[in-house]
């Protein structure tokens, strides 16, 4: 069985949410922009695995695009963050280049099983 990239690369992305959610709230003592990041974050790969199970293209489509959505969301926290002083330049920029990635992939998933 072959690698499901963005099924990998949003499971992966949203470990490393958990890990910054528990940065934000126990070093930083930010709570309520973190618990938006962990909701939309962890989201993508659960609407990415839920939309591979799919029980159409309809429901595989519909997924994706909720994930495309969660995606954008998430990358809106993140800027909000570092433009805050919650997010470092160094922390932002390493989960700015993974969220560009998925969005991209994201955006070519739909863009290719909308026609």
């Amino acid at each position: 069985m072959s690698e499901n990239i963005i099924e990998t690369k949003s499971f992966d992305f949203a470990v490393r949410i958990v890990h910054l959610y528990k940065h934000l709230t126990k070093t930083k003592r930010e709570f309520v922009m973190a618990k938006q990041l962990l909701r939309c974050g962890t989201s993508i790969g659960a609407n990415v695995a839920e939309g591979e199970k799919g029980q159409s293209k309809a429901d595989f489509n519909a997924k994706m695009n909720i994930a495309m959505k969660e995606a954008n969301e998430t990358y809106y926290w993140l800027r909000l963050l570092h433009r805050t002083g919650y997010l470092n330049d160094k922390e932002f920029l390493s989960m700015q280049k993974d969220i560009r990635e998925i969005l991209a992939i994201i955006t070519a998933i739909c863009k290719k099983t909308n026609i």
